[in-house]
């Protein structure tokens, strides 16, 4: 697979689940607070490269990659490189297309415990300031009620490139890696 095509896979997988998470938030009513973006504030936020081929493909396009590879090398801060607190907006990510899969699947999506039932994982602001809803939507998605499962949307990208989703990176570090095989790729095509 062409890594143009790999990229055009992972978008398509990120479609898919942009569908079933809007469907999920219309059943639910669960919804992010506006300007909320508190999740977006963990230091410890971890991803695969492959989720961020289409962010580094997009800065190549642009003419941005070599900028924003020079920012993340120089920057020593945990917190995601494309976390804007000043935005205006829903969120806070300055590249919200562009968002990883961890960043599409928080709050609206759900792991398999260990006797193999559904869990919703979202943030403790949805849990406590949207109980009544938060615990429908828990009852149903314990019931088998449709909502994304994050194993099965990382096994979909593992599908698509085995060695950039092996390993999960500090999400800064998964950027620049994932900017590194777009530089890579075309420093010898041109």
């Amino acid at each position: 697979m062409s890594l143009e095509e790999k990229i055009a896979a992972v978008e398509g997988v990120f479609e898919k689940l942009d569908q079933e998470i809007a469907s999920f938030q219309a059943w639910s009513g669960l919804h992010c607070a506006w300007g909320c973006g508190k999740c977006c504030y963990k230091a410890d936020i971890e991803a695969t490269p492959l989720e961020f081929l289409p962010f580094a493909y997009h800065l190549y396009q642009q003419n941005l990659a070599h900028d924003w590879y020079d920012t993340l090398r120089d920057r020593d801060t945990s917190l995601c490189v494309i976390l804007n607190p000043t935005q205006a907006g829903a969120g806070l990510c300055s590249e919200y297309k562009h968002r990883g899969l961890i960043c599409r699947l928080f709050g609206y999506s759900a792991r398999t415990n260990k006797y193999g039932r559904k869990e919703l994982v979202t943030c403790q602001v949805i849990k406590t300031e949207q109980a009544v809803q938060y615990e429908a939507a828990q009852q149903t998605v314990g019931e088998e009620g449709g909502l994304p499962v994050m194993n099965q949307y990382y096994m979909q990208l593992h599908g698509i490139d085995f060695e950039l989703t092996r390993e999960f990176f500090p999400i800064n570090e998964a950027i620049k890696r994932a900017i590194e095989v777009i530089l890579h790729y075309y420093a010898y095509r041109e």
